[in-house]
């Protein structure tokens, strides 16, 4: 049986894409032969990058984040911030701590509502505690090598110098509202052959191996099914149309999408991050300190500046402590690979209730915590056990 080429184009990549004519009776079905897939290198090789003052170490896939440049003037002094009013929440009432429980009660699938509205308040007892916040906002700036299929886009490589990284104007979002922008370096643009088509816009079909057709799946490639009776669906040939290249054994570039050309340049990301820190005053009352990062609290102080200083002043040590620590390890940590743009540190007052009570002679608690009036307990005394049927 001879072999004729379905498409003239193709002997540019040594694929040699089969046609067949039906199978005679008795005679098995003829194989296409393998293909020659001429990929080019997965990821572009070193030669596609041209080398731009200033950004000799930019590498394609990032090449980390680059330090800020020391300030043209001196940094604006942190003030101290507003002295904080003294504020005291009061122990919640009897009531809300019942509404609160029995909200919680019928919120479990598996807990009887009984002891909620039944059982005996024997005491309640507050334990309002604090929490100290810092927040920094930061600006951070990467740069990478990147490419994109080449339409006609503007073509600046090398027409003057590229500017500096961090001289990049970019639109900064509200102060602590988290961002990404990616911007073209300007006057790093050039057009290259696509490295993964070698420039032709094409490669062979991985499904197929560039033959154009595979083996036929209702004779399994034999051409015949129930003795001599020829296969219908490959009408003998033994072999069918690959579907995901319609025949032709070839398939558009992904990386140039068939331009056979790509736009080279250098990609900068601006990273806007909001990094923050909390810290909640130990308290005696039983309830873990993890449970608070579900609630809020009474804001007391809030102090926002480009640079916070720490609290001072305030009427429980270990917030001052916590101040201080955080504001050193903010500024010294984000200082080394980002640009710090503002701080604030806010101080919270959160309420928590221990409360006891009786269900059926016996003596149990649950704690009532945070402006939410959320409910914890370790020991809920009605309790079933679900399953699925």
């Amino acid at each position: 049986m001879d072999y004729q080429p379905l498409l003239d184009d193709t002997r540019n990549y040594g694929i040699v894409n089969a046609g067949y004519a039906p199978a005679a009776t008795g005679a098995p079905a003829m194989m296409a032969p393998p293909a020659v897939e001429p990929y080019g290198p997965s990821a572009p090789p070193a030669s596609m990058f041209d080398n731009m003052p200033g950004y000799e170490g930019t590498m394609a896939g990032g090449g980390g984040f680059l330090p800020p440049p020391m300030p043209a003037f001196p940094a604006p002094q942190p003030m101290p911030g507003p002295e904080q009013p003294h504020w005291n929440i009061p122990s919640i009432s009897e009531d809300t701590a019942r509404e609160a429980f029995v909200l919680y009660a019928s919120s479990k699938c598996c807990y009887s509502p009984a002891p909620a509205k039944d059982c005996v308040i024997t005491g309640m007892e507050a334990f309002n505690t604090y929490r100290y916040t810092l927040e920094t906002f930061t600006e951070s700036r990467s740069t990478e090598w990147s490419h994109e299929p080449y339409n006609g886009q503007p073509v600046d490589a090398f027409t003057q110098p590229p500017p500096g990284a961090w001289d990049i104007p970019s639109k900064t979002p509200t102060f602590f509202a988290e961002g990404k922008q990616q911007i073209k370096v300007p006057y790093t643009s050039s057009v290259k052959a696509c490295h993964n088509c070698l420039g032709t816009g094409h490669k062979p079909c991985k499904d197929c191996t560039g033959a154009g057709n595979k083996v036929c799946w209702v004779c399994n490639g034999c051409g015949y099914r129930h003795g001599n009776e020829q296969c219908h669906h490959c009408s003998g040939r033994g072999r069918e149309n690959c579907s995901h290249c319609q025949g032709r054994g070839l398939k558009s570039c992904d990386v140039c999408h068939g331009k056979q050309q790509l736009l080279v340049f250098i990609k900068l990301t601006v990273k806007w991050t909001n990094n923050t820190d909390a810290h909640v005053v130990e308290q005696s009352s039983g309830l873990h300190v993890d449970n608070f990062s579900e609630v809020s609290g009474k804001m007391l102080f809030r102090d926002s500046q480009f640079m916070v200083c720490p609290v001072l002043g305030f009427p429980d040590s270990a917030i001052m402590q916590a101040s201080q620590r955080l504001v050193s390890e903010h500024q010294g940590k984000y200082s080394q690979t980002s640009r710090i743009l503002q701080q604030r540190q806010t101080i919270e007052l959160i309420p928590v209730t221990k409360v006891t009570y009786l269900w059926k002679e016996q003596t149990h608690i649950y704690f009532v915590y945070g402006n939410e009036f959320k409910v914890h307990t370790d020991d809920y005394p009605a309790t079933c056990c679900c399953s699925v049927m």
